[in-house]
Protein backbone atom coordinates (compact mmCIF):
# COMPACT_ATOMS: atom_id res chain seq x y z
CA UNK A 1 0.00 0.00 0.00
CA UNK A 2 1.24 3.47 -0.95
CA UNK A 3 2.53 5.74 1.82
CA UNK A 4 -0.16 8.51 2.39
CA UNK A 5 0.95 11.92 1.09
CA UNK A 6 1.47 14.89 4.09
CA UNK A 7 -1.12 17.54 3.46
CA UNK A 8 1.77 20.17 3.76
CA UNK A 9 4.18 18.01 1.04
CA UNK A 10 0.66 18.25 -1.36
CA UNK A 11 0.19 22.02 -0.65
CA UNK A 12 3.99 22.60 -0.92
CA UNK A 13 4.35 20.41 -4.24
CA UNK A 14 0.95 22.66 -5.70
CA UNK A 15 2.79 25.82 -4.68
CA UNK A 16 5.87 25.13 -6.17
CA UNK A 17 4.06 23.83 -9.61
CA UNK A 18 2.54 27.00 -9.48
CA UNK A 19 5.35 29.01 -9.16
CA UNK A 20 7.29 27.27 -12.00
CA UNK A 21 4.37 26.73 -14.39
CA UNK A 22 4.62 30.99 -15.03
CA UNK A 23 1.61 30.86 -17.73
CA UNK A 24 -0.91 28.91 -15.88
CA UNK A 25 -1.32 25.97 -18.34
CA UNK A 26 -0.74 23.23 -16.30
CA UNK A 27 2.53 21.90 -17.57
CA UNK A 28 6.16 23.43 -16.76
CA UNK A 29 8.28 23.85 -20.41
CA UNK A 30 12.03 24.06 -20.52
CA UNK A 31 12.22 28.21 -20.42
CA UNK A 32 9.53 28.25 -17.66
CA UNK A 33 11.68 25.89 -14.96
CA UNK A 34 15.04 27.72 -16.86
CA UNK A 35 13.48 31.54 -16.13
CA UNK A 36 12.55 30.54 -12.18
CA UNK A 37 15.74 28.67 -11.94
CA UNK A 38 17.72 31.38 -13.31
CA UNK A 39 15.63 34.42 -11.03
CA UNK A 40 16.79 32.38 -8.02
CA UNK A 41 20.21 32.54 -9.27
CA UNK A 42 21.28 28.65 -10.15
CA UNK A 43 21.11 26.80 -13.12
CA UNK A 44 23.12 26.49 -16.27
CA UNK A 45 21.03 25.62 -19.52
CA UNK A 46 22.76 22.26 -19.19
CA UNK A 47 21.03 21.27 -15.84
CA UNK A 48 17.89 22.75 -17.13
CA UNK A 49 17.98 20.02 -19.76
CA UNK A 50 19.37 17.33 -17.10
CA UNK A 51 16.26 18.59 -14.95
CA UNK A 52 13.77 18.01 -18.15
CA UNK A 53 15.41 15.06 -19.12
CA UNK A 54 14.83 13.70 -15.49
CA UNK A 55 11.40 15.27 -14.68
CA UNK A 56 9.67 14.51 -18.26
CA UNK A 57 9.04 11.17 -17.85
CA UNK A 58 7.03 10.99 -21.13
CA UNK A 59 9.30 13.38 -23.06
CA UNK A 60 6.78 15.21 -24.63
CA UNK A 61 8.62 18.12 -23.31
CA UNK A 62 6.74 19.32 -20.60
CA UNK A 63 6.69 18.63 -16.55
CA UNK A 64 2.77 17.70 -16.17
CA UNK A 65 1.71 18.06 -12.39
CA UNK A 66 1.53 14.04 -12.25
CA UNK A 67 6.02 13.63 -13.77
CA UNK A 68 6.18 16.45 -11.06
CA UNK A 69 4.32 14.54 -7.92
CA UNK A 70 6.43 11.42 -9.04
CA UNK A 71 9.78 13.85 -8.81
CA UNK A 72 8.87 14.99 -5.53
CA UNK A 73 7.30 12.08 -3.84
CA UNK A 74 10.84 10.14 -5.05
CA UNK A 75 13.22 13.42 -3.62
CA UNK A 76 11.06 14.69 -0.71
CA UNK A 77 14.14 16.47 0.95
CA UNK A 78 14.77 18.35 -2.37
CA UNK A 79 11.69 19.36 -1.79
CA UNK A 80 11.50 20.54 0.95
CA UNK A 81 14.39 22.52 0.77
CA UNK A 82 12.95 24.15 -2.37
CA UNK A 83 9.22 24.73 -0.63
CA UNK A 84 11.62 27.01 2.43
CA UNK A 85 12.79 28.88 -0.67
CA UNK A 86 9.20 30.06 -2.17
Amino acid sequence: MAEADDPQDIADRERIFKRFDANGDGQISASELGETLEALGSATPEEVKYMMDEIDTDKDGFISFQEFTDFARANKGLIRDVAKIF
